[in-house]
């Protein structure tokens, strides 16, 4: 697979990752399973930034696990520089984290309380067999500390004497401190003040540029996507339902679902026009056991008897958008439910 005619650094093919559901105590029978992760595919190319995002419980961190084989999928492959990772043990699972590094969402409980964050920051020297000398290990520590942002003096201090930013920064130098390939960010920023945000933030994508990093990033925060992303995968129960460009995105959105998602964006002026809400009713169902078909008909105000019978595929609905909906947005439905929040949403990426 190419992605205009760039070989993708990382390939994901109808991944699956089912978790089971048992009953009984000693001899437990499987009577249900959850559907975390069903049957996705996207591609990511080298120096890319794609964004993950969706409600709570939608898949994106199961996902972020299976792709650093935190997680063994049901079904599906992972590719990583043309090789399935699902396949690797031993040391080729040992060489692969070498390549690919994951950001954690809790700056503080990601961090281990009993470690100075010089031993927290060298473990992955210490486990790869790198920088063998203390003096040296030392060295390149206190490198990566002042690289991204941290005092190097404040090598043998321990992780409750930092702010929760200064946390997250200890979490980022940890992840880059062998120059991996693939960075994956799991809500990195939301336990963070918002003004402290933007400064981790910035180091990431300073970051990206000069290590030539490829990055998935995962938000439900839609205008933090908007300014981090290239392209944007929307998940809703397991799936994948919108896969575009980040301008295609955020001009003209196709799915339903994406639309409710732009129009509970907060706006600086709510009463300064009019726009009809693209209200979503009932609650998410349970992955356990979610609707046959279309998964969003049940809360979809755009639902007819053929989102009830028929799943929809992923398919192309336009320049840079694929959508997987029988009866994708119009732009008039957008031009009236959505100008002030999509507005917004690309204002405060900006700042």
């Amino acid at each position: 697979m190419t992605l205009d005619g760039v070989t993708p650094l990382l390939e994901v093919r109808n991944l699956v990752k089912y978790f089971p559901i048992t009953r009984g105590i000693i001899f437990q029978k499987q009577i249900g399973a959850v559907k975390a992760v069903d049957d996705i595919s996207f591609a990511v190319p080298p120096g890319e930034t794609l964004g993950l995002v969706g409600e709570t419980g939608c898949g994106k961190s199961t996902t972020a696990r299976l792709l650093v084989r935190l997680l063994d999928p049901t079904s599906g492959q992972v590719l990583f520089d043309g090789e399935d990772v699902a396949q690797h043990k031993g040391p080729e699972l040992k060489a692969l984290h070498r390549e690919v590094q994951m950001i954690f969402q809790d700056p503080y409980s990601s961090l281990n309380p009993r470690k100075t964050i010089g031993s927290i920051i060298a473990e992955p020297f210490a486990i790869h067999d790198m920088y063998a000398g203390s003096g040296e290990r030392k060295q390149q520590v206190q490198e990566l500390m002042d690289r991204v942002g941290l005092n190097p003096e404040h090598y043998n201090r321990y992780p409750h004497e930092f702010s929760g930013g200064q946390r997250q920064r200890i979490g980022v130098a940890r992840a880059i401190a062998l120059e991996p390939k693939l960075l994956i960010a799991d809500e990195p920023v939301s336990a963070l003040d918002v003004s402290i945000q933007a400064q981790v933030l910035n180091l990431l994508k300073r970051l990206q540029r000069e290590m030539g990093l490829t990055l998935i990033f995962i938000s439900h925060d839609l205008s933090v996507v908007r300014h981090m992303c290239d392209r944007v995968a929307v998940m809703y129960l397991g799936k994948i339902v919108e896969l575009a460009s980040s301008d295609a995105l955020y001009s003209f959105p196709r799915h339903p679902y994406t639309g409710a998602l732009f129009s509970a964006v907060p706006v600086p002026d709510p009463g300064g026009g009019k726009r009809q809400r693209a209200l979503l009713s009932g609650d998410v169902p349970s992955p356990a056991n979610p609707p046959r078909a279309c998964r969003f008909h049940t809360r979809c105000p755009k639902a007819q008897e053929l989102c009830w019978t028929e799943e929809p595929p992923l398919e192309d609905k336009g320049p840079g958008t694929l959508a997987a909906c029988h009866f994708p947005l119009t732009r008039e439905e957008v031009e009236q439910q959505l100008p002030a929040a999509l507005t917004a949403a690309q204002a405060s990426s900006s700042t």
